[in-house]
Order: structure tokens, then sequence, then C-alpha cells
């Protein structure tokens, strides 16, 4: 009882999203919530109805008593049939495992994302201020504009291209 009350008190697409799983696995997980409720429903929509047959009112409305004789029999020798369950268990035990292959996969790429993200959040935590920076951090950081810079001054051009369109020209002659 106390598992019906949990499993309704499940906010399943907290779960869903907050995991970050795949498709195929949100899918897959809820075909198998929908299975699981109507075999509940079923389970308790039969275990509700009676079992016993009235042979005694059926033998005082037939008139052939050798149906009611015969089905009497028929109830008396009835055994259920047993079925083998061991192919549906394994069949659940594949899911099982690739839904828990599927989550470990889950859980090393969220591991690997946390680690980028801890890892830009300390280089931003631990960065110079703008207006602390010189051009030799910016050569180090990135010795392609050292180089365009070099180049442009070799051949003595002092604009930058496409500056003046962009920021508009300050000069006041």
């Amino acid at each position: 009882m106390a598992s019906k009350t949990a499993a309704v008190a499940v906010d399943f697409a907290r779960i869903y999203s907050s995991l970050g799983l795949g498709k195929e696995t949100v899918a897959a997980l809820q075909a198998f919530r929908k299975r699981h409720s109507d075999a509940q429903r079923l389970a308790n929509q039969y275990g509700s109805q009676p079992t016993n047959v009235d042979l005694a009112h059926y033998r005082s409305v037939l008139k052939n008593a050798a149906i009611v004789d015969e089905a009497e029999k028929l109830l008396r020798d009835f055994k259920p049939v047993t079925y083998d369950v061991n192919e549906h268990l394994k069949t659940i035990e594949a899911f099982q495992a690739k839904a828990v292959e599927k989550a470990k996969e889950t859980e090393a790429k969220i591991d690997v994302e946390l680690k980028e993200l801890q890892s830009t959040l300390s280089n931003i935590e631990q960065a110079r201020p703008f207006d602390e920076l010189t051009t030799q951090d910016v050569d180090r950081a990135h010795p392609r504009i050292a180089e365009a810079v070099e180049t442009m001054l070799k051949k003595g051009k002092w604009t930058v291209p496409g500056y003046k369109e962009k920021f508009g020209d300050l000069n006041l002659m």
C-alpha cells in the first residue's frame, strides 16, 4: 500500500527533465508505466468480481439438469494452467539492464558536463578584470592578433578594416 502512495507522489515529468533522459528512455519508461497501470486496473477489476457460481439456481431455472451437472463437473475438475514466466522475467531484466546502462551513460555525460562547467566557473572567478589587461597579456593569449598587428604596421596600415563602418569616424578634421 505504501508503494502505491509513493508511486502517486512521484512527479515523473520533473524526474525525466531533471535527469536529462533521452527520448528513447523516457518513451520506454512511459510505456512501461502505462502497461503497469493497465495491469493493475485489470487485476483490481477482475479481483473484485465474484468467483463462485450458484449451480442450484441454474438447476431450478433450466429444464435440462444434465447441462448443469456437466458444468459442475467441469468447474470441479478445472485446474488453472501454470505459465512459465521466466521468458517475461528475462525480458524485464533485459529492459532493466538497458535502462541501467542508459542511466549510467547519462550520468557519465552529466559528470563530464559538470566538470567542464566547474572549470569554466573557476576560470571566470580567477580571471583578471578587463581593465587590468595589458597588450602583452592579449598577445600571449592570442598570438595571431599580435602577428596581424605587426603585419599591418609593416605595411603602413594604421586603421583596422571595417572599424569606421562599425564605429564611425571620430576625427574632428
